[in-house]
């Protein structure tokens, strides 16, 4: 028998890997924090293991009774951060706790581990139109800002670890979106906080978006068919922020959003955002590092992962659609929302 672990089971893609193990009649083992909301677990017919990933003794639970089975471990365990400042916790968390996971793997024998790297790991070529590929090398020193560095940083740990002997697969999502984010993410920030009519101006800029349930489905196929020691990126396509939310407001009906910030305005006021966030324990939908992002290279190719993973994206209209029905559904709007039907329009059709 297979058993499917997967750190991070709680979060947006974890808890939407495991639904889909599930559907697929996988037998499913997930990684949770002592003491953490597990909602978007609840219903599901999977076993919950408590543990830290940065404690390693704790991951020994997780091997408890599974002496005679296959184990395939999917690494989707990881702290998120959009700031640029140095933050000790998420270097805890993405790489030393990375490394005890690739240890557990190394102990217990499991036939492969999945690791969810992102392509911030990959370096940004000097030609921001040239297209970006997969990279066998990761070095934290060449790329910007806390959460790609120790993306890098955790990515070589893993790689190394497949050269001793462990078998490993890579994968590399770009901005996840979508369904299921029981929590709070930046994209799902950006659509509560423009119903709330939070969100009054927008940057110009854009990156590439994809949806949460497609990048689950990657992450699936590289365990199964993915090529031992290789990596993949699981991206979509780059779109403006302009057409995102204007794309919401063709779903809701919702007020649309004509102030379009220049960016040197957005940049220069950033850091007093960013403190006045931290001061009211809310999640800036602006910092200096995420407007670096929306500047970014983000041409990323996704040809290698489609051959060989038979990688597919979904319409981001369908996408959006998804999420907002999702987020009415759970009741997180504070004010009533229309939800129109989903219609393909090719969005951003300049690109």
């Amino acid at each position: 028998m297979t058993t499917y672990i997967v750190t991070g089971a709680t979060g947006h893609l974890g808890n939407t890997v495991v639904r889909k193990l599930l559907l697929a009649g996988e037998r499913v083992r997930c990684l949770v924090l002592e003491g953490e909301q597990t909602k978007s677990l609840d219903g599901l017919n999977c076993e919950i293991v408590y543990g830290n990933i940065v404690d390693r003794s704790s991951l020994e639970n997780l091997a408890a009774g599974l002496e005679q089975d296959e184990v395939v471990l999917i690494h989707s365990a990881g702290l998120i951060s959009i700031s640029m400042k140095p933050d000790s916790r998420v270097w805890d968390v993405n790489v030393q706790g990375t490394k005890n996971v690739i240890d557990f793997c190394k102990k217990h024998e499991v036939k492969r581990m999945v690791y969810v790297s992102s392509v911030h790991a990959i370096p940004e070529p000097e030609n921001k139109e040239d297209i970006i590929a997969e990279v066998t090398h990761f070095d934290h020193e060449k790329v910007v800002g806390t959460y790609a560095k120790t993306k890098a940083a955790a990515t070589s740990a893993v790689l190394d670890a497949g050269k001793e002997g462990l078998d490993v697969v890579v994968v590399h999502p770009s901005g996840i979106t979508g369904p299921n984010d029981w929590q709070r993410g930046h994209m799902t920030q950006v659509v509560l906080d423009y119903i709330h009519e939070r969100l009054t101006a927008l940057v110009k800029g854009g990156y590439d978006f994809v949806d949460v349930r497609d990048v689950a489905q990657g992450v699936i196929a590289a365990a199964r068919i993915g090529r031992r020691g290789e990596c993949y990126i699981l991206s979509n396509r780059y779109f403006e922020m302009q057409d995102i939310v204007g794309e919401i407001t063709n779903l809701t009906g919702h007020k649309r959003i004509k102030m379009i910030l220049p960016f040197w305005f957005a940049r220069l006021f950033a850091p007093l955002v960013e403190g006045f966030c931290r001061l009211t324990r809310r999640m800036p939908l602006y910092t200096t590092y995420s407007l670096y992002t929306l500047r970014a290279a983000a041409n990323f190719s996704n040809a290698k992962a489609k051959k060989e993973l038979n990688y597919s994206t979904r319409p981001m209209e369908e996408t959006l659609h998804d999420t907002v029905a999702f987020l009415k559904k759970r009741k997180r709007f504070k004010v009533p929302v229309l939800l129109r039907p989903w219609r393909n329009t090719v969005m951003n059709k300049s690109i």
